[in-house]
């Protein structure tokens, strides 16, 4: 089992590259950044988390930069977006910003995505609330192209390029793990399709199975498909530090757990940290 932790970082709170530092220190596997570029001010779309969309979704800095200099403050502790809303994104400019990153981090960044809830907030980027799970497919496969050929080509719905050059490479062959978050009833299809990995939002999940039989089904359709169960990583994401869930989590398969951490400054986030730390 392995620990990360996971914070909005803000104007207002610790700084990425002093708080990955920390958690590097302590013995964190891992150290993820969630992604908004704005919240449109009319706050139409429902945030699932609850009535009240805290401040720090609209606060929060850019995620690359954030990862960047937590890259240059630390040697081992991986980097991740948890999640990168790539749908909001042009995929060429993204595919080198993440190529760089994995460069300049020595091969640690972690590719987290998913579709997003704010539909305001895409249709000011140009995004389809409705199409972005085919927009987000598409993308994704763009990427994979550039970051693994020489002279990446790609002509979909609504990628389209002729070949091109287009470097650096990733670091990680083929390329960083790319880790669907969410629990939507086509969720898995996506994982298995095109990703590596699956990020559940823990104490979110939709009403049905629970948490453990869902990897339990995610595995069985990933072996019906013909991938090897096994290369399909379950980070739950948001998890409480409770030792008896973290047990529970890890004897239904999790492979890493991701403690959430409030956007604060060191004095107050310093405590939680250890506390997340004493179960490592």
């Amino acid at each position: 089992m392995q620990f990360g932790a996971v914070m909005f970082p803000t104007d207002y709170s610790i700084r990425p590259d002093d708080l990955a530092r920390l958690l590097e220190d302590r013995g964190f596997e891992s150290f993820w950044v969630p992604e908004h570029s704005h919240i449109p001010a009319s706050r139409l779309s429902p945030w699932p988390g609850g009535p009240e969309l805290p401040k720090d979704y609209w606060h929060t800095l850019d995620p690359f930069v954030a990862l960047t200099a937590a890259a240059g403050a630390t040697s081992t502790i991986k980097l991740g977006t948890g999640i990168c809303l790539m749908i909001e994104r042009d995929p060429i400019t993204t595919a080198k910003e993440i190529a760089s990153l994995d460069m300049i981090s020595n091969g640690r960044f972690m590719f987290g995505i998913g579709g997003g809830w704010n539909a305001e907030e895409m249709a000011d980027h140009g995004t389809n609330f409705r199409r972005r799970f085919r927009i987000l497919r598409e993308k994704i496969l763009a990427m994979k192209e550039i970051w693994t050929q020489e002279e990446p080509e790609f002509h979909g719905e609504f990628v389209s390029f002729d070949k091109m050059w287009a470097y650096p490479k990733p670091v990680q062959r083929p390329h960083p793990p790319i880790i669907m978050g969410g629990d939507g009833p086509t969720t898995f299809d996506r994982v298995v399709e095109y990703c590596d990995g699956w990020m559940p939002l823990s104490g979110r999940q939709s009403q049905g199975p629970s948490l453990p039989e869902k990897i339990a089904m995610l595995k069985r359709q990933a072996q019906e498909a013909g991938r090897d169960p096994d290369s399909i990583s379950i980070s739950v994401f948001g998890t409480r530090p409770e030792r008896d869930l973290v047990a529970r989590m890890e004897a239904a398969g999790a492979d890493r757990l991701i403690f959430m951490l409030p956007s604060a400054e060191k004095a107050e986030v310093l405590p939680l940290i250890d506390e997340c730390a004493r179960l490592i």
